[in-house]
């Protein structure tokens, strides 16, 4: 059982998404909280596999949290859930850690498959905020790739990555390029390396503004 920490300060909504928790499979709250002082007092005993957060907190920001909950031992999983937000607030939540990124009108079933998604080790992103970020991150102009950078990941390693940034997990990814999980995960810990990153959304991120993987198609 994985537990979920959800953190919303709309009374109403708070209620519906830990009912949407509880009703999945496999999860359990392990708290709720309506502000940033109240997650944070709740993460002083509690050591949740995920986080379950919106960013306009009454005192302050979700991303705090974000950060917060990625630098634990071990760091629990992210994850984004709030209404369309601008492509800037998007990317530092991603850059703080965050693998997923949805939308709070989602079906309930949809809410409660992307954390399961997350714990698999997928990104789960709402396709409206897919399709806006791409935007923001793909080049104006399709200049060529410098040799440096086109050499920094290699084939193998780019085609792994272009899979996690399109939500695979990483025993998908091992069936789909027949090879083993544990020489996926030896490759995604290369491309961290390479990167100089530490989470997947970070990977993709930098990947995309380097022109080293598309997510056009």
């Amino acid at each position: 059982m994985s537990s979920v920490l959800l953190v919303e300060d709309d009374e109403h909504t708070r209620e519906r998404l830990a009912g949407i928790v509880s009703a999945t499979k496999g999860l359990a709250l392990c708290g709720t909280a309506g502000s940033l002082a109240e997650a944070r007092e709740i993460l002083r005993n509690s050591y949740p596999d995920v986080l379950l957060t919106d960013l306009g907190l009454p005192d302050g920001d979700g991303i705090e949290l974000i950060r917060q909950v990625r630098e634990t031992t071990p760091p629990a999983e992210a994850m984004v859930i709030s209404v369309f937000g601008d492509e800037q607030r998007v990317i530092a939540a991603l850059k703080a850690g965050a693998a997923g990124y949805i939308l709070k009108d989602g079906t309930t079933e949809h809410i409660g498959s992307a954390i399961i998604q997350l714990l698999e080790g997928g990104s789960p992103i709402s396709p409206a905020i897919a399709r806006h970020l791409l935007k923001q991150l793909q080049p104006p102009e399709k200049a060529p790739i410098p040799d440096k950078v086109a050499s920094l990941l290699s084939g193998r390693e780019v085609d792994v990555l272009t899979a996690v940034a399109k939500g695979f997990t990483y025993n998908e990814i091992a069936d789909m390029l027949n090879i083993s999980f544990h020489t996926v995960s030896s490759h995604v810990k290369h491309i961290y390396r390479k990167l100089e990153v530490c989470s997947r959304s970070e990977a993709v991120y930098e990947a995309v503004n380097l022109g080293l993987i598309s997510l056009d198609d």
